[in-house]
């Protein structure tokens, strides 16, 4: 079981960026985020393994960047030029085994509270 713990939500204007931290209570294959806006399925946003490798949804690259800290199992996900289609709660979330289930976004077990991030035009 590993508990995953989100903060750095907010509310900012169109342009303007945010930092979200996930703090995972143990070791994890990778950490991804992905977000769910109001009458919208969830989709995933980035992932990182423990590799380092990563890997974004096309609408997100060049803006964000997902980072870790391994020693202290957080997870980062900066998000610069953030638009106002960015708007929805994000969530992080550990669970897979290999890096193609954290790519494709099987075998997700644990989840965050989740923390919203609002982008104003």
């Amino acid at each position: 079981q590993v508990q995953l713990q989100e903060s750095g939500g907010g509310s900012v204007q169109s342009g303007g960026s945010l930092k979200l931290s996930c703090a995972a209570s143990g070791d994890t294959r990778c950490m991804a985020w992905f977000r769910q806006a109001p009458g919208k399925e969830r989709e995933g946003v980035a992932v990182i393994d423990m590799n380092g490798r990563t890997n974004y949804t096309d609408s997100v690259k060049g803006r964000f960047s997902i980072s870790q800290d391994i020693s202290s199992y957080v997870a980062y996900l900066q998000m610069n030029s953030l638009k106002p289609d960015d708007t929805a709660v994000y969530y992080c979330a550990t669970g897979p085994r290999e890096w193609y289930e954290c790519r494709t976004g099987q075998g997700y077990r644990f989840w965050g509270q989740g923390t919203q991030v609002t982008v104003s035009s």
